[in-house]
């Protein structure tokens, strides 16, 4: 089951041209996304309305659209204005229309009730024009759910042995603490303090010990937004385990999206990189997304043999654990927004007369 009314990450900005049409697969729904002139993007369903023929595989003609199979003509709106030998156009000869819009480097796609398609609605995920970061972008296809994926990113404590190799976290800085998760406005936030840790030099790989400030909010259906930053040893102390205030020795930002492609095929969309004032960025963040390229392969070999194994023996007999408040967290908000959208349609069928 998914989340219908909210925005999904489809892709970054900068693969959809002038020129591109595009085809990419939501929820199970096939959509075709292309560019107007005017710049503005076009979301339609990628199945012409005639015999389904995926409308990727058609031409652009001005802002339309034209069918390859049998050259069914396609306007912005996903209404057919040309039939080929036929000047009756029926009113059914149309194709849905998603709500779609460009924010913080990222195409965004409303799947379910247009009227209920409100911006203010987007996470607040950082671009990669924003001038405070310097920031690098990637992207992965998952052969799994996306809700394993969400687990995976409201756990951290796997840090210290799925990425030993890589974030080299340790067991003491993830594993046997605790972190703060509170439930927000559609999604949990979660921050932690690792006191006197030992933290990842990016461009050596060696380790210097500092304090670690962590939070993230995430959010519907599969959005991080993540704050980490480095403070000298005896920080967390002095402020008593609070949030911190003052500038930090060492910060950065990650934006990820966890977007579902099937129910058992997902795509995955992330951002990171360090404070642009920070000596040498450019080269340190590519120096930290390397080392994210390798640590996200880490992840997606473990969570693939996990859906393997879920496919064979079913979700049955599974244990509990402290670090599993995370995602069950998240997973019970995804549950009620879901519950939230069959109760009110539900509540809009007509009643049935015996």
């Amino acid at each position: 089951m998914f989340v219908r009314n909210c925005w999904y990450v489809v892709g970054w900005d900068y693969e959809l041209d002038e020129k591109a049409i595009i085809a990419r697969t939501i929820i199970g729904e096939p959509l075709v996304l292309y560019r107007r002139s005017d710049g503005s993007i076009v979301a339609l369903e990628d199945r012409c309305c005639h015999r389904q023929a995926p409308l990727s595989h058609g031409r652009r003609e001005g802002d339309d659209l034209r069918c390859m199979y049998h050259g069914l003509k396609f306007n912005v709106e996903g209404r057919c204005i040309d039939i080929p030998g036929q000047t009756n156009i029926p009113e059914a000869a149309r194709v849905r229309r998603y709500p779609v819009t460009e924010l913080h480097s990222w195409i965004w796609v409303w799947m379910g009730d247009p009227q209920r398609a409100d911006p203010a609605l987007i996470p607040q995920a950082v671009g990669l024009k924003d001038p405070k970061w310097t920031l690098r972008s990637g992207q992965m296809d998952y052969q799994a759910n996306y809700e394993l994926i969400n687990d995976n990113l409201c756990d951290f404590s796997h840090l210290a042995y799925v990425h030993e190799a890589t974030f080299g976290a340790g067991e003491d800085k993830f594993a046997r603490t605790r972190p703060k998760i509170v439930t927000i406005q559609r999604g949990i936030r979660v921050q932690r303090w690792s006191v006197d840790a030992p933290v990842q030099q990016y461009e050596d790989g060696t380790r210097m010990r500092a304090d670690n400030w962590m939070t993230y909010d995430y959010l519907a259906p599969g959005i991080l937004l993540m704050l980490s930053a480095q403070y000298p040893s005896g920080t967390a102390k002095r402020l008593e385990m609070a949030e911190p205030t003052g500038e930090p020795v060492h910060a950065n930002f990650t934006s990820q999206a966890v977007t579902p492609v099937t129910e058992t095929t997902s795509r995955y969309f992330y951002s990171w990189g360090p404070r642009s004032c920070e000596f040498s960025a450019p080269q340190l963040a590519d120096a930290m997304m390397t080392l994210a390229g390798r640590a996200f392969e880490e992840d997606r070999k473990m969570i693939e043999a996990q859906q393997r194994n879920l496919t064979l023996h079913g979700a049955t007999a599974q244990l509990f654990i402290t670090h599993d408040r995370g995602p069950s967290m998240m997973r019970e908000v995804l549950k009620k927004l879901i519950e939230g959208e069959q109760g009110a349609l539900t509540a809009t069928r007509p009643a049935v007369s015996a």
